[in-house]
């Protein structure tokens, strides 16, 4: 009860001193129930969405997808006859039976061929309006579609785009265009996480989506009172057979959900691992706060020991005081952590996916993980500092108060720190020297834990010779204030150490993407700069193939010299040593592809395997199947027959773009796979006629503005897609981590501000003879940018390293460039000084506003 007692009087005396280490806890605590709440909250909506939209039965094609794509890339979804619908009626337990349409594989536009997809991601969904919507949709305008020339929208989508009704829409696909006149709007009576819906009536959802009449994509059934949906699936099998696919409500929600959760697991773990690097952060906090308090507290402990106090009380005293900041923080934490939650559902509405506060969820499991992390990772780091209070002497108590014990990094910490440093840099040179990225990946995460360990326990050692240079550059020109300024900062090197760590960890991950992601883009560019011939690329950016109607549009264009298609099709391969390759990719393209496309062979003319009964294999795929020139495979189409193809050429390995391609002439597939079944072209590329590049770019733009689906690039618009790509992705983790930077920052001022209060009698006797309220804050600024840039000379340097490494495992897949970007380097660099001006505001304004006498006169 004593110690709990002197516990709670020493935390709330130095309150103070304790907030912004709790407030780093909150921060770390807040992250992770955030992401927690957030994710389990987009789990409800989508649980709900799929369990108003399920029917207690539903059937589809054996091939047929939840998510209504086609299967069979000939932009159709896959269908059953109009004849299911009355089998299943005739099932026993069957109350209802009705036969739907939708496809996914849409695109729907305005009177202006303005797109009207979700900007989110989300599906376009084009259906017909069945009894199943009319349960969980309201029609609040206008009237559900009757005929040909009338389409109704849902209420979100109309509000986004201000379509009102009797305005005029497309909906374009591979089946062709129709437009009809919006007749009705539909409001969900569930949350709908951003996708834009269109109703038809039935027979035109029939003829637009699939191109015949009588057929459907599913049949919604439902059961019978007291029938189950599980008695319900088994009778209707055994009226329809096995030949298509039978979910009970629960097996299709349950499928849509693996498909929806997959993503959102990946974003959680990924926001949580950013969150774990907050926390990692926080502890060097939290390591410096109690360590300089256990300092300033030397005199203190040592009266307690000298009046009684056991080493174990005095430990048991200051983790007390820990468990008190954890709780405090964490329970702080969890708290804003709903609020961040709230907010990203905000976000995400600015962004076009529609999520209500009505589901928000807080699983009992979130605060207790909040709570838990946040007492664990503050008690934790706190067990360093208790350890030193516990050998405080009675004897400590006769000397001033203040006076370190740790000075200068002990030899063993230096030692270790170089021997994990020397392991970390031995790994990475092992990643560098690896045969196969797979192996490397494997040496670079050990070199990059390693190495980041072995610069946290060296730091001390550290701190002195690079404060020393950074003080000769930058401080000396400032006389004898800017010598002070770097005597402070070397006058405790494990704690300028610690401090400049806690900024090194975030840095070090910036400056270690930014190498990859500008390598990455850089060797890009320098394979299509050496490989590609063709003068426009024209795809759909997700993924969606081109339809028969745009390509045509695309031959006829002015000024084009040559037009190639590209498709791929799913197929089995029986190579000549009796195995076989399940699901691989044939390329099938138009021979000019040779001209569009540089392809580097090992064996044979790639121009051959467009010849008919040819194509082209990979040189692993030729490896390890023993093939050469002339060797025969055995090719089995999905959608169509077997065929026996001459292999004529193999293709390298080292290309970045079609790497692991297997080519052969749409002819020749052509004569093995019906043309029902041919899918579309996942791009087309075209060349100009010599000289009329610009005026071919014009052209074609304008031959597809009646398809906005489909961007045509030339070879810079691409390059430039591909950086701009990268670039968001980077942003995006670049944010993530600014949430570890925040609590680096926090760290910075947590030091500064300790500092001063530490050296409150040197600063009153500065004052005294003669230093002025402007050289004190000035010293204290330049402190602080001393600390700050050598966190981020460690970390940029440290990050480069990684960055040069992880590039290396790159140029195994084929992109060779290592490209530093040194603005963005030396951007993160100043960057930083600024970082440390800032975070020396709040501790230079208090050290100038101290009373002289009061500060001489502190004990």
């Amino acid at each position: 009860m004593t110690v709990m007692k002197t516990s709670l009087r020493n935390f709330f005396a130095h309150k103070g001193r304790m907030a912004l280490s709790a407030v780093a806890v909150l921060l770390s605590v807040a992250f992770v129930c955030g992401t927690l709440v957030f994710t389990d909250t987009m789990n409800t909506t989508f649980d709900k969405l799929f369990a108003a939209t399920s029917s207690d039965v539903t059937v589809s094609a054996k091939s047929a997808s939840n998510t209504g794509e086609t299967t069979a890339g000939n932009g159709k979804p896959p269908v059953l006859p109009a004849a299911v619908v009355d089998e299943v009626r005739k099932a026993q337990g069957v109350k209802s039976a009705e036969g739907t349409v939708f496809s996914t594989s849409v695109t729907v536009v305005d009177a202006d061929k303005d797109n009207l997809s979700p900007s989110s991601g989300a599906p376009t969904i084009v259906g017909s309006w069945n009894g199943q919507d009319a349960r969980t949709m309201k029609i609040t305008e206008g009237a559900a579609p009757t005929n040909s020339g009338q389409v109704m929208v849902d209420a979100d989508t109309a509000d986004k785009h201000d379509l009102k009704l009797g305005d005029e829409i497309g909906v374009i696909n591979a089946v062709g265009t129709h437009t009809a006149k919006i007749s009705g709007i539909a409001a969900f009576q569930v949350t709908n996480p951003g996708a834009a819906i269109f109703y038809l009536d039935t027979r035109t959802a029939q003829r637009t989506l699939v191109g015949e009449p009588d057929v459907y994509t599913n049949v919604n059934v439902t059961a019978a009172s007291g029938v189950s949906d599980a008695q319900l699936k088994k009778n209707v099998v055994a009226a329809i057979g096995a030949d298509y696919k039978v979910q009970t409500a629960k097996e299709t929600a349950d499928a849509n959900r693996k498909d929806v959760g997959e993503f959102l697991n990946v974003m959680k773990y990924a926001m949580l691992g950013f969150a774990g690097i907050a926390f990692l952060v926080g502890i060097f906090l939290i390591i410096n706060t109690f360590s300089m308090l256990v300092a300033q507290r030397t005199r203190e402990i040592g009266l307690m020991r000298a009046i009684g106090s056991s080493r174990k009380q005095v430990n048991r005293s200051v983790l007390a005081e820990a468990l008190l900041l954890g709780v405090v923080g964490s329970i702080l934490g969890v708290g804003a952590g709903v609020g961040i939650a709230v907010g990203l559902m905000k976000l995400m509405s600015m962004t076009g996916m529609n999520l209500s506060t009505d589901d928000l969820t807080v699983a009992w499991t979130t605060p207790v993980i909040g709570m838990v992390l946040g007492i664990v990772v503050t008690v934790l780091a706190a067990y360093l500092p208790a350890r030193r209070a516990g050998k405080v002497s009675p004897m400590a108590a006769l000397r001033d108060i203040g006076a370190p014990a740790d000075a200068k990094a002990g030899v063993v910490r230096a030692v270790l720190g170089v021997l994990l440093t020397g392991a970390g840099g031995a790994a990475l040179y092992l990643a560098t020297a690896a045969d196969k990225a797979s192996e490397g990946s494997l040496w670079l995460g050990l070199g990059v834990v390693l190495s980041l360990i072995g610069f946290v326990v060296i730091g001390p050692l550290l701190a002195g010779g690079v404060v020393r240079v950074l003080g000769a550059v930058l401080l000396r020109a400032f006389g004898p204030v800017g010598r002070m300024a770097e005597r402070n900062a070397l006058r405790n090197p494990r704690r300028t150490g610690a401090t400049g760590a806690a900024l090194m960890i975030g840095l070090a991950l910036v400056a270690c993407l930014s190498v990859v992601g500008s390598s990455m883009v850089a060797s890009a560019t320098e394979q299509l700069d050496k490989s590609v011939g063709t003068d426009f690329i024209i795809q759909n950016d997700q993924g969606q193939p081109l339809t028969p109607q745009a390509v045509q549009a695309v031959k006829k264009t002015p000024g084009l010299e040559r037009v190639t298609e590209y498709k791929l099709l799913d197929a089995d391969l029986i190579t000549p040593d009796g195995k076989t390759s399940k699901n691989e990719t044939i390329n099938a393209t138009d021979p000019s592809y040779v001209e569009d496309l540089r392809t580097e062979t090992v064996a044979g003319d790639l121009a051959d395997a467009y010849r008919p009964g040819s194509m082209s294999v990979f040189e692993g795929f030729a490896t390890e199947h023993d093939l050469k020139i002339g060797s025969k495979v055995d090719v089995a189409f999905e959608d169509g027959r077997t065929a026996s193809l001459t292999v004529r050429a193999i293709t390298s390995d080292e290309v970045v773009i079609d790497k692991g391609a297997m080519y052969a002439s749409i002819a020749t597939v052509a004569q093995h796979v019906p043309a029902e079944k041919m899918p579309l072209d996942a791009m087309v590329l075209a060349a100009a006629k010599e000289g009329q590049q610009d005026a071919a770019y014009k052209a074609l733009k304008s031959s597809l503005h009646d398809y906005p689906q489909y961007k045509v690039r030339d070879q810079t618009d691409y390059k430039e897609a591909l950086k701009e790509q990268i670039g968001q992705m980077l942003n995006l983790i670049y944010g993530l981590l600014a949430l570890a930077i925040v609590v680096a920052v926090l760290g910075v001022v947590n030091t500064l501000a300790l500092s001063v209060v530490e050296r409150t009698r040197e600063i009153g006797l500065m004052r005294a003879i003669g230093l002025s309220r402007r050289q004190l804050r000035r010293m204290i600024r330049m402190e602080s940018v001393v600390i700050a840039l050598f966190g981020a000379l460690l970390g940029l340097g440290l990050g480069m390293g990684w960055g040069a490494t992880a590039q290396q495992l790159l140029a195994l897949e084929g992109l060779n460039v290592l490209d530093i970007p040194w603005p963005t380097i030396i951007g993160v660099f100043i960057a930083s000084a600024f970082v440390g001006l800032f975070a020396a505001l709040v501790p230079a304004f208090r050290a100038g506003r101290m009373n002289v006498l009061n500060a001489i006169a502190t004990d």
